[in-house]
């Protein structure tokens, strides 16, 4: 089973960048697909980002298109999502995912939070 760990997260002024990290250990890291998905107060967990095994694909969210780009390192067991343009609505909690074919596996979680 794998083992996954954000880094990364804090506190970033609206229009600034932030970039998440993901360190997976346990399991054999290149077969999983991927993924980030973030929860806000009193909101449901939403699916922002995720990237295919051989991170030849990627999809986005609505609200993340065009301003974050998801990435993975396979040789370093590493997923990353760059956020840039951020918004206050931005702001939640944000958890890498591993899985074949869904989110099984998930990380503890980093926060992000975007105010002035």
């Amino acid at each position: 089973q794998v083992q996954l760990v954000e880094s990364g997260g804090g506190l970033v002024q609206p229009g600034g960048s932030l970039r998440l990290s993901c360190a997976a250990s346990g399991g054999i890291f290149s077969v999983y697909q991927m993924y980030w998905y973030r929860q806000a107060p009193g909101k449901e967990r939403e699916l922002v980002a995720s990237i295919l095994s051989g991170g030849t694909r990627t999809s986005y969210s609505d609200s993340a298109k065009g301003r974050f780009t998801i990435s993975r390192d396979n040789a370093k067991k590493m997923v990353y999502l760059q956020m840039n343009s951020l918004k206050p609505e931005d702001t939640a909690m944000y958890f890498c995912a591993a899985g074949v074919k869904f989110a099984q596996a998930w990380g503890q979680g980093c926060q992000v939070t975007v105010s002035s």
